[in-house]
């Protein structure tokens, strides 16, 4: 196993860095693509029908045709939009999806025509919180995309969004500081080199919850993508893109979903290691086998999101705020105590607490779900019951009477 030497990075060839950068583009660019049609095809199975199977062998190139087809439409803009702020919202949010991946450690050493590299564009001693700042940044895209559209529907997609986007990192964040505390490094190939022997998931199953949790709400995805919610919002933020504009929100929106698949599996799942039993055959996290392994444990988390989609309905807003600020932060700050007071007693000689970690960890995550159950529970509207009607000579403030009541009054009267 070949972990990463610190002092290879910022040291590759300039045409070895581009090589890296351009090679990253064109795994997310693809990963978008097939995302999109293996999505629709896991919807179309899991709702018994066929899905795409028209262009293209078995629809193969459904994606690809849909990407001609926005490149190719017309981009409208508007009357009564802020043209510089709406034109410059999708590329806010493009871009830093990409810049996020410049940390997220591929695999360990390799040799490229003769230089030693690492599977990683460069690396930080706070890369971790680089992920965060910069991921953070694409809520402004959604933000001024829906202030600027000069529409209502559209800004209260913003709005939501910015509310759901503050609730949920600050719950993602903490998730993160468990794993900081145990590995002792915030850089991302320290944190894989952490979990050479054991994962994080095991150790830390109640941040993994929280982290799969947040990471689910932090990309606007069902059923918590409250933000574009369709049946409400007419569309969300984007309402009134089209074009490339329109296709700039999507490919965000995916390269999100792979950025926090990948960081996922990089805190959690021992990042580009070979799983058990994979992992006792010699060479398996050598040379280009660790590549092979990181992507799959993305697409198990790419697959995580599509089933939920195809599962789960959308919650209601106030659902979705409860289970951020009274579930998930609070269960986050008593597990940090808890992987605090862990840490400093194995710093102390005493290694057999590992063990009573994962026993509390288990017991942290059954707690968190009937928290989750009890609050949904308690969260359901009350039964609506129709109002009284009283009659206009009570006493009571004198309102028009029923359809139906005045004839009968006059009626009686007579």
């Amino acid at each position: 196993m070949t972990h990463p030497d610190p002092t290879l990075f910022g040291h590759d060839p300039w045409w070895l860095i581009l090589a890296k950068a351009l090679g990253i583009f064109v795994f997310l660019l693809l990963t978008v693509l097939t995302a999109i049609l293996a999505e629709r095809k896991i919807l179309g199975r899991m709702q018994m029908r066929l899905g795409p199977n028209r262009v293209g062998p078995r629809g193969m190139l459904q994606s690809l045709a849909d990407g001609v087809k926005l490149a190719l439409k017309e981009g409208l803009i508007p009357a009564g939009v802020d043209k510089w702020i709406y034109l410059a919202a999708p590329v806010i949010s493009v871009i830093p999806a990409f810049m996020a991946f410049a940390v997220i450690p591929m695999g360990g050493e390799v040799s490229v025509f003769g230089h030693r590299t690492p599977l990683q564009l460069t690396d930080l001693p706070v890369a971790v919180l680089y992920i965060i700042a910069v991921t953070s940044i694409g809520v402004y895209g959604i933000v001024l995309a829906g202030w600027a559209s000069g529409s209502v529907y559209p800004l209260l997609g913003g709005l939501r969004s910015s509310a759901q986007v503050v609730s949920y990192e600050i719950a993602m964040a903490l998730s993160f500081v468990a794993v900081f505390i145990y590995s002792g490094t915030m850089s991302t190939s320290g944190i894989v080199a952490a979990q050479n022997d054991v994962w994080f998931v095991f150790l830390l199953l109640p941040s993994f919850l929280v982290y799969v949790t947040s990471m689910v709400g932090e990309t606007n995805r069902a059923p918590f993508d409250l933000p574009e919610a369709e049946g409400e919002l007419v569309g969300g933020f984007h309402t009134e893109y089209s074009s490339l504009k329109f296709a700039m929100f999507m490919l965000a929106e995916y390269v999100n979903m792979t950025t926090v698949s990948a960081l996922a599996a990089t805190l959690f799942l021992g990042g580009w290691h070979a799983p058990w039993p994979i992992s006792m055959i010699d060479g398996a996290n050598s040379g280009w086998w660790p590549l092979l392994w990181f992507t799959a444990k993305v697409w198990g988390f790419l697959f995580l999101f599509m089933w939920l989609r195809a599962t789960l309905p959308r919650m209601r807003y106030d659902q979705f705020m409860r289970l951020g600020w009274k579930v998930l932060i609070p269960v986050s700050l008593g597990w940090i105590m808890i992987v605090a007071v862990v840490r400093v007693l194995r710093d102390y000689g005493y290694h057999g607490w590992a063990t009573g970690l994962v026993a509390a960890g288990i017991v942290a995550a059954i707690a968190l779900g009937l928290t989750a159950w009890r609050m949904r529970r308690a969260g359901s509207p009350p039964a609506v019951t129709a109002p009284s009607v009283r009659a206009p000579d009570d006493g009571a403030f004198p309102v028009p009477p029923l359809p139906g009541r005045a004839q009968a009054r006059e009626q009686a009267d007579v």
